[in-house]
């Protein structure tokens, strides 16, 4: 699996980095313009990401903007439904205008920090991204 880590805290990120490694390979951006640029060669190389884990409050592009040019792209691009990227968005904000906004941009989920790992792992789970069987021999 390949997953992009768009986050602007060192600590949010090394955090996410090392829990998500055991999954596969994982690509860091640390500001939303580097997220749409990582985003964008990834699929310009033919390896495009099957996770992006991504924070709401980041410099230069917010993570909802992000999410909404990642998902225009996929459209332009003509990429079906069914083989678009899974995005998480993270963040500390807990308000429901932000979380219907963000569903409604096109997230497939919401973690809210601190993450808790177990449900994390389980929302992995529920996209398809990984199975039990995967959880099991990693720990």
């Amino acid at each position: 699996m390949r997953i992009l880590i768009a986050e602007d805290d060192l600590t949010s990120r090394k955090f996410m980095q090392r829990f998500l490694t055991r999954y596969g390979e994982c690509d860091v951006a640390v500001d939303g313009l580097e997220t749409i640029d990582s985003f964008l060669s990834a699929l310009k190389e033919n390896k495009p990401y099957d996770l992006v884990c991504l924070d709401i409050m980041m410099p230069k592009l917010d993570g909802l903007k992000a999410l909404r040019m990642i998902r225009d792209i996929e459209q332009e691009k003509k990429i079906a439904d069914l083989e678009r990227v899974k995005v998480i968005m993270t963040t500390a904000l807990n308000d429901q205008k932000t979380v219907l906004s963000a569903y409604g941009s096109g997230c497939e989920a919401y973690a809210w920090k601190p993450i808790d790992v177990q449900k994390f792992t389980e929302v992995l789970q529920s996209l398809g991204l990984i199975d039990d069987k995967q959880e099991m021999k990693k720990e």
